[in-house]
């Protein structure tokens, strides 16, 4: 473990023992990556500097307990002139409230104003979909990048899921071959278990379906119903960084823009959907959102391709 240097950290020896102390239960019993905790010092080093600053000495224990809501106003506040963005603040206020919270854990330090500090809000960009040419595009030349007839066919058979279903990456891989609707059942729909194991049935298109079989057909391992539905060229299931890949050298391929990833299918799924006619609610339920004002968001997407389209089109737009 590597010990945070006092001349990084601002603070009297008994805070600096309290954070070598956070450190190490973060390293051990929530097994944060040296990349995380390097980032948590930043903001932790950053927090104590600052009230060096502004209490006109190193901060002890008893001065993190004493600290009133105005002062960690006036920490963001400094964070905001420095020029720090929203999302950093806000990981830095997420950073220091866990700090503040092992310390309440320890009996060292209980301080109840930290409670009253609003996250800062955080823009979240506009999901970027591809057009329906460029997804249709994308499911058709799939195939041909596969270095067997079979990876080719399961390859075409997962995008089509993905922008066919608007499945997460994770939630497609994750499916296991019993998942599928049986040809005898009549029914044409899967049960997907998305964030927090929450269940969703989510219709399977007439498209989606025939493609799954041609895969199906082809692979030449049969796990059975518990095994994974999309495998790997082992027969292990199929891990995301391999899609990942094969979209990266489809984009070259067929001249896509930096945003056809395997998710910006579901995007695309949602889009369209709402393009067409789709009302909220039921993109909604297909996409396992909690909450509904995630899915306003591709109100957003949809009205900037009709202000596209208005001034493309419209004779008043073109003088």
């Amino acid at each position: 473990m590597t010990r945070v240097p006092a001349i990084e950290i601002t603070a009297a020896a008994a805070v600096i023992e309290a954070v070598e102390r956070w450190r190490r239960w973060l390293a051990d019993e929530r097994r944060a990556s040296a990349h995380t905790l390097d980032a948590y010092d930043r903001d932790l080093a950053g927090f104590l500097a600052f009230l060096a600053e502004h209490l006109g000495g190193r901060p002890s224990l008893a001065d993190l307990a004493a600290l009133r809501i105005t002062d960690f106003r006036s920490w963001l506040a400094k964070r905001a002139m420095d020029g720090l963005t929203p999302a950093s603040r806000a990981r830095a206020v997420s950073v220091i409230r866990g700090f503040f919270r092992h310390l309440d854990k320890e009996g060292l330090v209980h301080n109840p104003a930290l409670a009253a500090l609003r996250t800062p809000k955080q823009q979240r960009p506009a999901p970027r979909p591809l057009t329906v040419d460029q997804a249709r595009a994308t499911i058709e030349a799939v195939g041909e990048l596969g270095s067997t007839p079979w990876i080719g066919k399961r390859d075409r058979a997962l995008i089509a899921l993905l922008y066919g279903a608007g499945l997460r990456i994770g939630e497609a891989l994750g499916l296991d071959r019993g998942a599928l609707p049986s040809a005898g059942r009549g029914d044409a729909a899967i049960v997907i278990t998305g964030k927090g194991d929450k269940q969703r049935v989510v219709p399977l298109l007439a498209v989606v379906r025939a493609a799954i079989a041609d895969y199906l057909a082809a692979c030449p391992y049969q796990p059975g119903d518990d095994g994974p539905l999309f495998v790997g060229a082992r027969g292990g299931r199929l891990n995301a960084s391999v899609v990942q890949a094969r979209l990266r050298r489809l984009r070259g391929f067929l001249g896509l823009p930096a945003n056809a990833t395997p998710h910006a299918l579901r995007h695309s799924f949602a889009t369209h959907l709402l393009a067409a006619g789709g009302d909220l609610r039921t993109i909604q339920e297909l996409l396992g959102h909690a909450s509904l004002s995630t899915t306003q968001r591709y109100t957003e997407v949809d009205a900037e391709s009709l202000l596209r389209v208005y001034d493309a089109a419209h004779p008043k737009a073109r003088g």
